[in-house]
């Protein structure tokens, strides 16, 4: 399974608003957030290679819980998180959250849930059910999440542009509301292709909306999208 470049900034952006993050700037609202999340108990809901739980081990000291479906990904995952530095904080679960008797609720969740529906499939199985909605439905999604997230937690998601609106009628019909939205763009000229949004149970004083654009007009990262993802990649 590729690392996608979408799903690490999901990952650097979540790992920002853990309580122990630090930050470098005092400017940018993605590196300073306004939410500050509680990261005692964290899960991963389709973990796959185990990027996120990595990436919110390497910024928080909270016990991460990583549930993926897919046996081959469960066994890379599982490789991926022996070999780093946080392997004590990370249990990984096999098997299908909409049915596994998860021991506890968390503080925290987050997810890169499968989401091209109906749209044209890749030979390899596995692919499929990574990146399509029928091992997994957005409704299903919600509904696990209810089922798992605290009172008072808090629970990320990356999405598609144009499934994000849909999402967030699922989630308010689960007693959700939207703290923060991040749009992402390739470049200044391409339209948004990916939401990252926050929840939480209780109605926000305000909702924050953010955009993050990776490249400039002349296809060179741009400085806050350097700067986001600096602590991760090399």
């Amino acid at each position: 399974m590729k690392v996608c470049t979408d799903s690490c900034i999901l990952g650097a952006w979540a790992a920002g608003r853990l309580h122990e993050a630090k930050t470098k700037s005092d400017t940018k609202t993605i590196l300073n957030p306004k939410t500050i999340l509680n990261s005692k108990k964290i899960l991963d809901i389709g973990t796959g290679t185990g990027l996120l739980s990595l990436m919110l081990a390497q910024k928080s000291d909270g016990l991460i819980d990583s549930i993926e479906l897919d046996p081959e990904s469960a066994a890379e995952a599982r490789e991926n998180i022996l070999a780093s530095p946080w392997k004590e904080r990370i249990r990984l679960l096999e098997g299908d959250i909409r049915i596994y008797a998860l021991a506890t609720d968390y503080d925290f969740i987050i997810t890169n849930p499968p989401f091209y529906e109906s749209q044209l499939k890749s030979p390899a199985e596995k692919i499929n059910k990574a990146r399509h909605d029928e091992s997994l439905t957005l409704e299903e999604l919600i509904t696990a999440i209810r089922a798992h997230l605290k009172t008072t937690g808090f629970f990320g998601i990356l999405l598609p542009f144009h499934r994000s609106e849909y999402f967030e009628k699922l989630a308010a019909d689960q007693g959700f509301y939207l703290e923060e939205k991040l749009s992402i763009r390739q470049t200044p000229a391409h339209d948004p292709f990916r939401n990252i949004c926050l929840f939480s149970f209780k109605k926000p004083e305000e909702l924050i909306i953010g955009e993050l654009i990776i490249k400039n007009e002349n296809g060179n990262y741009n400085s806050e999208f350097t700067e986001l993802l600096t602590d991760y990649y090399e």
